[in-house]
């Protein structure tokens, strides 16, 4: 506030989205249907609690008011306590909260009244709603506005507009869904009220967020992630520096994966979040030669923070290019955004004057000649090597090979190992021959087929993938709020997955493997290999005992997630 930023207080009750364990007694909704975000049964709301609870929320938007919050928001999204009162899916009430939508609608509405007569018609109030709840047999865009036109009749000033359930079967938030694409729901609700209405998910461009204004889709735009990656954004934005944005990536490791395991909350792309009093980038006090070895993104983290801090850094990189193994990720339809990270990681390296080599595989007598006080070894990862019987055959090919090269892979595609590489690379190729996205909206909006045919098409492509993996799932290494779109996707384009093989060796015509000791075989024309990663350190190994500082990060202790390799080299480079 200080700084001129207003500050509001979200008021929100979980309902059964919330676990006995973490309240110590059983959670409560507006009836006792079971919650699939956490297995449990609530108990159903009394009227007398409805109502305590409709003055809960006054009180504390008084309480809120009173602390000097420039107003606040309530939640009646994501499938919380509001949200299940308004669904049909989550209120089988028979009294005046339940039934018909202007009674679901009942309990949001005298939460919005009892607030505005608690805190004056002058304090702003918020209410978050869910423009599609997204959840077969719920509510839709349709319902949102009726509750929306209701709310404003109830004094609320803003309608924030959020997408989905937590439980739903729709990606909002990550690296699959399309930047901007729920501005629709929002766009929708503002045609039909005359306060201002707000649209978010995927929208930390902001380009695109202004584009979204200018069209009058929406009035304002929300956002959460993107301060996390970046708390400067808006600064930047006003000051024309919109290329030193740090942008999210989507990839929700950090933030919603951590959360929803019940850890605190970080950012790939800003470590500094959650550590902000005990981690600073403050000038050093020595100001040493830094040589950082690779330029990976634990590298390049190193190599930014410790140039920022009056190091004279330089970072050498092996090959042409710096991202490490960010740069095959990235190849990935799904992670494209990761394209993004090594992009403004590069831009800061330069903006602090980092000394940049490529193409130039070191040595012990390199940095003996380059002489730095401090080494910095970020030497990564490499695939580990594998001995399967048949590997060597001329149709069998690893993760590597197939993504680096352009390589003809045949129709019946078999992919040994299930972990997150070998996942993504079995959607990348379930995906060729899938209509494009161009293709599939010309069809529709010329009305050249139906939508059993396009929905058809959209759903098929020209291979045959099957996941062979001797784990009793796959997929283990994905995060939580991910994982659960893989196997969505797996079953969509029918890829098959088979998991506790044993024995798997492949052979002139296809992959033979063991099940529960029994002898199982499936044909396939191309075999993948997803093997797994191995630290490269050799070169930590040869200077460890010659140089007087030296550290070592990333893949190169232990191959982990790029997370990991950021926040190690964020640490280094602020500490040193």
């Amino acid at each position: 506030k200080k700084e001129g930023a207003k500050i509001f207080a979200q008021l929100m009750h979980a309902g059964r989205y919330v676990r006995s364990s973490e309240i110590g007694q059983q959670a409560v909704s507006a009836s006792a249907v079971r919650s699939r975000l956490t297995g449990e049964e609530p108990r159903p709301l009394s009227i007398d609690e409805i109502k305590r609870l409709v003055e809960k929320y006054a009180e504390d938007a008084s309480r809120a008011k009173n602390a000097g919050f420039d107003g606040v928001e309530i939640i009646a999204s994501t499938g919380y306590l509001i949200s299940q009162f308004l669904s049909p899916l989550t209120n089988k009430r028979d009294d005046k909260y339940g039934g018909g939508l202007s009674n679901r609608m009942r309990f949001g509405q005298e939460i919005a009244e009892a607030v505005r007569k608690a805190v004056g018609a002058e304090f702003p109030l918020i209410f978050r709603v869910s423009g599609n709840d997204f959840m077969k047999g719920g509510n839709t865009n349709r319902e949102a506005v009726i509750f929306s036109r209701e709310l404003e009749r109830s004094g609320v000033d803003a309608i924030n507009v959020q997408s989905g359930w937590h439980e739903a079967g729709i990606p909002t938030v990550q690296q699959f869904v399309p930047p901007g694409a729920f501005v629709y729901l929002a766009a929708a609700i503002k045609k039909e009220v005359s306060c201002p209405v707000m649209t978010c998910n995927k929208l930390g461009d902001p380009c695109l967020a202004e584009e979204v204004l200018r069209d009058g889709l929406a009035d304002l735009i929300g956002m959460a992630r993107p301060f996390l990656a970046d708390p400067y954004l808006p600064r930047k934005v006003q000051e024309g520096r919109v290329k030193e944005i740090v942008r999210c990536i989507s990839c929700n490791q950090g933030c919603l994966d951590r959360v929803f395991t019940g850890k605190p909350v970080t950012c790939m792309v800003n470590p500094f979040v959650g550590k902000e009093s005990q981690w600073e980038i403050a000038p050093a006090q020595a100001k040493k030669k830094v040589l950082v070895i690779g330029g990976g993104p634990g590298g390049m983290e190193a190599a930014r923070i410790a140039a920022e801090r009056g190091h004279q850094v330089s970072l050498y990189e092996k090959s042409e290019k710096l991202g490490g193994q960010i740069n095959m990720a990235a190849i990935l339809p799904e992670k494209r955004e990761f394209g993004m990270l090594i992009d403004d990681l590069e831009t800061h390296l330069i903006k602090n004057g980092v000394h940049v080599k490529t193409g130039v595989e070191v040595t012990p007598d390199i940095v003996g000649e380059i002489g730095p006080d401090v080494v910095i070894v970020a030497t990564g990862a490499r695939q580990r090597p594998y001995s399967i019987p048949g590997a060597e055959r001329e149709n069998v090919f690893d993760v590597v090979q197939l993504l680096e090269n352009d390589i003809e892979t045949g129709k019946r595609i078999v992919i040994i190992g299930g972990g997150n590489l070998g996942c993504e690379v079995a959607l990348l190729l379930a995906n060729k021959g899938v209509i494009k996205s161009e293709t599939l909206s010309f069809l529709f909006r010329m009305n050249a087929e139906d939508v059993d045919t396009l929905k058809r098409l959209a759903d098929t492509g020209a291979k045959e993938l099957t996941i062979i993996t001797r784990q009793e799932r796959v997929g283990k290494d994905i995060g939580q709020t991910t994982r659960w779109i893989f196997l969505n996707e797996f079953d969509r384009l029918n890829v098959k997955v088979i998991t506790q093989a044993e024995n798997i060796s492949i052979t002139a015509n296809g992959v033979c493997f063991d099940i529960d000791a029994a002898a199982k075989g499936i044909p396939a024309d191309t075999v993948v290999i997803s093997p797994g990663m191995e630290p490269v350190n050799k070169l930590y190994e040869k200077l460890k005992d010659s140089v007087k500082e030296i550290y070592m990060i990333g893949d190169a202790k232990e191959p982990r997630k790029a997370i990991d390799a950021i926040y190690e080299g964020a640490y280094l480079g602020s500490s040193i």
